[in-house]
């Protein structure tokens, strides 16, 4: 196992989509459990889906960094949160130059797949101009921490830990995915901005020596979720008496990984950035890694719709006689799509110990029960 080089205790934390899905677990996972950290979290807030979700998940990170507790006594000072866009040049440089961040988790991005299809444009400033004013402002963090201090230059100012997904593997047939397997067959544009960014992010580990950690996302499900992702959308459905569509049949399989694992993948791979090293031909390798995180444990969707079918009738979301089979029809795949998707999460597993594992009904299970307490 690699050993921590980055201590959270005090540290401030710039964390873009805050108020998103990811972004807003791994904020209350924080803020809970590291003395006097500070996160800095950025949010567009854009309609993309309902709103009210998004200031929901907010609210209660500003309830929870208001209360004083062992890990963050400072009643409020360890949360700071500015509406705005990554795309924003100006505003991410103002943000470094007041905050100073020394470690930055960017998880805003335009998300979905089919989106992707009809709305370019947006996949093009978050993802792509708005990583890269990510990447701007983490060179010139460091290249000022550089000269205005005696540190060691080989050790890491800052460390950049961003989203990568598990788009990017495309058409790829060989499974589980691995982080050693060519990514060049993308099918859509959102995987392609995925994979920009990892090229984006090697090349300024290169050329600037910025430590910079990808994770490649599986499918993320959980409580107070995107309501685009298929198992909020056929809930919506399935209460509302509307029919579900289950694409390619019901022959595809996902990789699906439980918010809370994704999280403790986040937290750990935080605290170890890359370090430089010196390669076997004498040159030096980059400070930048990329990792998996998925169940590594496919579920195919029939499987999934049926558990998901369960745990909102045990719920009450649902009444006990539902007749699910009126409500579902099997549908061809849908452009952008591919048939399965498979973790590889060796490297993860041996350089910090962990490995993504909650069983999909008891996470299911989460989301049902979260979803008709907050519903009613």
């Amino acid at each position: 196992m690699l050993q921590y080089n980055i201590d959270l205790t005090g540290k401030t934390v710039f964390l873009t989509g805050v108020a998103g899905f990811i972004g807003s677990n791994l904020a209350k996972q924080l803020l809970t459990t590291v003395n006097n950290i500070h996160i800095v979290g950025i949010d567009s807030m854009n309609d993309y889906y309902d709103v009210r979700l998004k200031e929901a998940r907010l609210k209660e990170l500003q309830e929870i960094a208001a209360k004083p507790s062992s890990a963050s006594p400072s009643h409020g000072e360890g949360f700071t949160f500015i509406r705005g866009n990554i795309a924003d040049r100006a505003l991410i440089d103002r943000i470094f130059a007041e905050y100073h961040p020394q470690i930055v988790v960017n998880l805003a991005a335009q998300a979905g797949v089919r989106y992707s299809i009809t709305n370019p444009d947006a996949y093009i400033e978050s993802n792509l101009i708005g990583f890269y004013n990510i990447l701007e402002a983490c060179r010139h963090a460091n290249e000022q921490s550089s000269a205005s201090s005696c540190h060691d230059e080989e050790s890491p100012f800052l460390h950049l830990v961003y989203a990568s997904s598990s788009s990017v593997y495309g058409s790829n047939k060989k499974v589980p995915y691995s982080t050693d397997d060519k990514v060049d067959n993308p099918v859509s544009l959102y995987a392609a901005t995925k994979k920009s960014n990892e090229l984006l992010a090697h090349a300024y580990s290169k050329l600037y020596n910025i430590p910079s950690t990808g994770l490649r996302f599986f499918t993320v499900y959980g409580p107070a979720g995107r309501p685009d992702m298929a198992y909020f959308g056929f809930t919506n459905k399935l209460r509302e008496g509307k029919t579900i569509q289950i694409f390619n049949y019901g022959n595809c399989k996902r990789d699906f990984t439980y918010v809370d694992d994704i999280v403790e993948g986040i937290q750990r791979v935080m605290q170890h950035a890359p370090e430089k090293q010196m390669g076997d031909d004498g040159l030096p390798i980059p400070p930048y890694k990329v990792y998996n995180i998925g169940n590594s444990a496919p579920e195919n969707l029939l499987d999934f719709v049926t558990i998901l079918q369960e745990e909102l009738v045990r719920a009450g979301v649902l009444p006990t006689d539902y007749d699910f089979e009126a409500h579902k029809q099997l549908v061809p795949m849908q452009p952008g799509d591919v048939p399965v998707t498979y973790a590889d999460t060796t490297p993860l597993e041996q350089d910090f110990g962990f490995r993504p594992n909650t069983p999909l009904r008891e996470g299911l299970r989460h989301f049902a029960e979260w979803y008709a307490e907050y519903y009613k």
